[in-house]
């Protein structure tokens, strides 16, 4: 059952900003998470994530969503990173998962392996400006934090260096999801933004008292995600009279649950 929506934003801040050449997010414009699935959108509605292999939606600013860092749990998807020798193992053969979501992660060590990587991660970017994306969202940025200390956020970033100039050479604009921590506690912290991303898609920095710091690199140019109560309310308070926030269920379940201010 569909929330009743908060709040919309007021119309002067539906005018998208450009950058790079490419067109960013209107800021602080209602916005709902369809990464579950795609599903219409409520009303009001001016920006939506969707995942790749969905259509975006007409009349509207589309992100597209790309697990860009680990692998989907589908068989055609694990048998291609596979079948390249693109799967994270650690010293014993054993392939290294997220647990939590049951994804294997990509090796990004070397120079040679990112590039790998990329070439396909990339063709699915080129597929998302060819279906009317305008921006793409790549997931698991902060796989590193699971990756058994096989992997760095040098190297995260030497990654996305090559997926931003992509997405650039596409038209397309590139979040930053997540992973707003300093360089010094082992986390992006801005060197995101100077590696080319345009603008930040990030969930519960409510939750963890993180808003302003994506405010703080990225302006009013922030989408928050919230699955709680807490962290909803949090975001609402603190941020919410200057970038979008929406609070989803966790699964994101297409249709499910939708509040937005």
């Amino acid at each position: 059952m569909t929330l009743a929506v908060i709040t919309a934003p007021h119309a002067g801040a539906l005018v998208s900003a450009k950058r790079a050449g490419v067109t960013l997010p209107p800021a602080n414009a209602q916005f709902d998470y369809q990464i579950g699935g795609d599903y219409t959108p409520p009303k009001g509605v001016r920006v939506v994530s969707r995942d790749r292999q969905d259509p975006p939606v007409a009349n509207l600013y589309n992100i597209c969503y790309v697990n860009a860092f680990q692998s989907q749990p589908i068989a055609s998807e694990l048998a291609y990173w596979r079948k390249n020798n693109l799967v994270l193992k650690d010293a014993s053969g054993a392939e290294v998962v997220d647990g939590g979501w049951d994804e294997v992660l990509l090796d990004l060590r070397t120079d040679a392996k990112r590039k790998a990587v990329a070439a396909k991660v990339n063709e699915w970017i080129t597929g998302c400006r060819k279906s009317g994306f305008q921006a793409v969202e790549p997931d698991n940025l902060d796989s590193f934090s699971r990756s058994e200390g096989l992997l760095t956020p040098a190297h995260a970033i030497e990654f996305v260096k090559l997926l931003a100039k992509h997405a650039h050479s596409e038209g397309l604009a590139i979040a930053q999801k997540n992973t707003i921590g300093s360089e010094e506690d082992g986390s992006i912290g801005s060197a995101g933004k100077a590696a080319g991303l345009d603008f930040a898609v990030a969930e519960q920095c409510g939750e963890y008292n993180e808003c302003q710091d994506y405010r703080d690199l990225y302006g009013n140019n922030v989408i928050v995600i919230e699955y709680t109560t807490r962290g909803y309310r949090t975001a609402c308070n603190t941020v919410g009279a200057h970038v979008s926030v929406v609070r989803r269920d966790t699964d994101v379940t297409p249709g499910g649950p939708y509040q937005a201010c």
